[in-house]
């Protein structure tokens, strides 16, 4: 029964709208599935029943493959209904069920019977429900049948023959291309759809040959196509024939004129993709952008709101490249601030903001007041980016622009909207000299309200850094010292850092700041009271931390670039003695595992070689920031991923060795975090012995040894391999550590200067697809995987064999994919039959990619999967199949 739900609904609050599938439960369902026993079929009833089964399988819900089982023979008992609606859902059924190999023979006669019946709807859902659920050897008995379908005169059945070869190209591609002929008589179709479907048909029988799509492409130019979806196909057919081929560039140009004609085009959604190709080439001049400038300004005044959301969207990524070629559109685009569509108002602001004139920004700021406070706060962190370029565009306009900036950060907002807002202040205070007061002035006003830790201590981070060396420092202090009294322990200790700042940088400051300090030695908090302590026994002459001011300040108040386990396993190893700790000992470089970890243990490192304390986000960058400072790796680019440890050795052994995989695009470098445990010996020149026969498509480059690896101190050596550019390369590599061992005197600590050559062997490494893959997670999933392309879209399914659980399974395909399980589907319910679990990624070549798995166990503990795929890249989508597959 229908259940009440609110609707929201601020001029409605008191009435009530009703959700019919609200409450909806799986195992009632099943029982009203009985229903289609009957004696008498109730074509109402049954639709309804179709609907309910329908709608909790796109929820996610899978069945059993005996439930599967009952209700697919349950429906195909609806052949004998001649109700068109009735029938039209059973075929919907049958499709979305993914009947098994043994089921589809059942209903494949029915099918059939159909698809030659004289019933065109009838024949056009027959050829769709069959192009889906058979295999090869029932292809090649209704491969006559389809390919008469292509060229029927009924434009729907001629569709969907050509939708299910679209279709079976992925799974029978050598069968669909004996096709060929027909499709090219079904692409001078006169019905539109048809047209469409074979255009589409035709380019995938052909694109992976360069010289035949460019033949179609120039053939179909000529004038042949009617249809406006088909024109639209062939836009972005002849701009990849362009970009692929550079005709753009000079001479004839006959493909780059097609698209201009395009522009005149009758139909709108013709002449919006043909001003999105032209706009998208690569080396377009501002003469050749003309013409599709004006027609998007066009658009700009039309009345239908998709047409302005698609042309201002359009010309906000023009104003990326070539601002002074939107310039001319500027007039029309700030009658579209005040637009009722938010998005519209908002793509034509950052667009305005990008292509404005110095003398336009005070106009532009008073209209945007009014607008902020209608938007949400994603648009409003877009618009306070754009803002902020404009300011470092145009610097004399500072104050207005800061001015507006401290406006919206005393307004209502988010943690994410307030941080762009002081993240942009802060950029200008650093970026535009004359903008250091007002901004510290607008930061200290916002720092009296703000209830978000993070941006206090920021905020008092950079008052520390930039107001000693403002006109008046003085003015600065009271807002500081507020933060001592009426702050969290947090940002009550970086406020004493930031006091302690002025009075080490401002000497008349120094004996009021002193007064501060003393004050803070009553705090509750040990990390305040501490601070407060050190600060004045170094500012005051009793404790001294270097030679010169210059030294002290620095150690006191200088970035902090040692990593934090690095230092703390120098501190435990430090014994106590007349030298005193000294802190440029500490190694800058990355390093495995803290030393007294290991010494506790007794056992070989097992962390990553950064800072594994703090974020994964920052133990790449300390990767990186390692990586590059080695020249021989500063020329590979941006570092895509770096993975966890992986143990080469096992436990208690003489020598621990882990390695970590850092991608690259075009290189992968292998870093062998290594350690001696043996404390009678020294290793020199430690490197490690790479056997790649087993991954053909890596070639080492470079080896960057390790000179010295004392007893319980780490260090690593470099193995750098280049592959073809994003490829995600694979491989095994057999591995032996090769180094001088040299012996040590226990009690002196002396080394002997003879040593021997020795080797040790490792276990394999393996690069996996895996690696090429980041675990990125999305907020929502439904709307991530809405907002993909469909056509990206691949689907298969796959049996994973006998497994001990569920759970099993699920966590086995994650390992191998890599990916980020989202909305917790990672978690298998005791005992459950069916499961679905939702996974996020980026692939390298920061491609996105979003996989939804749904399980079933069928059998004794046999398990088979359906894999969904959807990426920014549909060869990605195939990849990941593949890996899959190859799984």
């Amino acid at each position: 029964m229908a259940q009440p739900m609110l609707k929201k609904d601020d001029d409605r609050d008191d009435e009530v709208d009703y959700h019919p599938f609200f409450g909806i439960e799986k195992g009632a369902v099943l029982q009203e599935a009985r229903v289609f026993n009957d004696p008498q079929i109730d074509p109402r009833r049954c639709s309804q029943v179709i609907t309910k089964v329908l709608y909790i399988l796109n929820q996610g819900d899978t069945l059993t493959q005996i439930e599967g089982t009952e209700v697919f023979f349950s429906v195909t008992k609806l052949f004998q209904s001649k109700d068109p609606g009735l029938r039209r859902m059973m075929y919907l059924m049958i499709k979305e069920l993914s009947p098994s190999a043994g089921e589809v023979i059942m209903v494949t006669s029915s099918l059939m019977k159909d698809m030659n019946s004289k019933t065109d709807m009838y024949r056009a859902n027959a050829i769709r429900v069959l192009s889906r659920i058979i295999d090869g050897t029932i292809l090649a008995q209704i491969e006559r049948y389809l390919k008469q379908a292509i060229v029927d005169k009924n434009p729907v059945v001629a569709s969907a023959a050509l939708v299910s070869g679209i279709h079976l190209l992925q799974t029978s591609p050598e069968v669909v291309k004996r096709w060929s002929n027909e499709v090219q008589e079904a692409v001078q179709s006169r019905a539109s759809l048809v047209q469409f479907h074979a255009l589409a048909l035709l380019y995938q029988i052909r694109q992976h040959d360069r010289l035949a799509v460019t033949k179609l492409v120039t053939s179909l130019t000529k004038g042949s196509v009617r249809s406006p979806l088909a024109q639209c196909l062939l836009i972005r057919y002849a701009s990849q024939v362009i970009r692929e081929s550079g005709a753009n560039q000079a001479g004839e140009r006959p493909h780059f004129d097609y698209l201009e004609s395009c522009l005149r085009h009758k139909a709108e959604m013709v002449i919006l993709e043909a001003a999105r190709a032209i706009t998208e080439l690569s080396g377009v001049t501002s003469r050749e952008l003309t013409p599709a400038i004006t027609v998007l300004q066009l658009f700009l005044s039309s009345s239908k709101p998709v047409l302005r959301f698609a042309a201002v969207r359009t010309l906000n990524k023009v104003a990326m490249t070539h601002p002074l070629a939107v310039t001319n559109c500027n007039i029309d685009m700030e009658s579209l601030i005040s637009d009722s569509n938010r998005s519209i108002a908002t793509l034509a602001i950052t667009t305005l903001l990008k292509t404005g004139n110095e003398s336009s920004v005070d106009r532009l700021m008073k209209q945007i007041t009014n607008f902020m406070a209608d938007i949400a706060d994603e648009f409003k962190i877009v618009v306070v980016d754009a803002i902020r370029s404009l300011c470092l565009k145009f610097p004399l306009k500072y104050r207005s622009l800061m001015n507006f900036l401290s406006n919206i950060l005393r307004e209502e907002g988010g943690f994410e909207y307030k941080k762009a807002i002081v993240d942009s202040i802060v950029t200008l205070i650093r970026d535009i000299p004359e903008a250091k007061e007002i901004g510290l002035f607008h930061l200290c006003e916002f720092i009296e309200d703000c209830e978000f830790t993070y941006l206090s201590t920021q905020i008092l981070h950079l008052m520390g850094n930039e107001g000693p060396r403002t006109s008046d420092p003085s003015k600065y202090i009271r807002y500081v010292y507020n933060r001592v009294i009426l702050e969290n322990a947090t940002v009550r200790a970086a406020a004493v850092s930031t006091l302690a700042k002025f009075g080490a940088l401002v000497d008349s400051l120094k004996p009021r700041i002193f007064v501060l300090l003393r004050r803070c030695l009553f705090d509750s908090d040990d990390e305040v009271r501490d601070r407060a302590t050190l600060y004045l026994k170094v500012l005051g002459g009793e404790a001294v931390v270097g030679e010169t001011e210059k030294e002290t300040n620095e150690f006191l108040f200088g970035s902090f670039d040692i990593p934090l386990v690095n230092l703390e396993a120098s501190l435990k190893n430090y014994e106590p003695s007349e030298t005193p700790f000294d802190i440029s000992s500490v190694p800058r470089e990355v390093r495995s595992q803290p030393l007294a970890e290991k010494k506790a243990a007794g056992k070989k490192p097992t962390g990553p070689a950064g800072p594994t304390s703090g974020p994964v986000v920052s133990a790449i960058d300390a990767y990186e920031k390692s990586l590059s400072s080695i020249p021989e790796f500063a020329a590979f680019g941006k570092l895509f991923k770096s993975s966890a440890p992986v143990e080469l050795t096992e436990a208690e052994t003489e020598y621990a060795v882990s390695v970590v995989k850092h991608i690259y695009d075009g290189h992968v470098i292998l870093q062998f975090n290594c350690s001696n445990t043996i404390p009678e010996q020294l290793l020199e020149n430690v490197t490690v012995l790479i056997d790649a026969s087993e991954a053909e498509d890596f070639a080492e480059v470079y080896t960057k040894p390790l000179r010295s690896l004392p007893y319980d101190s780490p260090g690593q050596t470099f193995v750098a391999f280049e592959k073809p550019d994003g490829v995600p390369a694979v491989g095994k590599f057999s591995n032996i550590l090769k180094f001088i061992v040299k012996e040590v005197d226990p009690a002196s600590g002396e080394v002997e200067e003879d040593g021997v050559e020795d080797e040790y062997q490792l276990e394999e490494l393996e690069v996996t697809y895996a690696d090429y893959m980041l675990k990125v997670p999305v907020s929502n999933f439904r709307n991530a995987w809405e907002g993909m392309d469909p056509e990206s879209e691949r689907v298969d399914e796959y049996g994973l064999g006998a497994r001990e659980s569920l759970a099993e399974a699920v966590n086995a395909v994650i390992s191998i994919l890599g990916m980020h399980p989202c909305e917790g589907t990672e978690v298998v319910a005791n005992n459950s039959r069916s499961h679905t679990c939702l996974l996020s990624g980026v692939f390298i070549g920061n491609v996105k990619v979003l996989v939804r798995l749904s399980f079933g166990i069928s059998g004794p503990k046999e398990v088979a999967m359906k894999l969904a795929v959807r990426s920014d890249d549909p060869d990605v989508s195939d990849r990941i199949h593949e890996i899959v597959a190859s799984g």
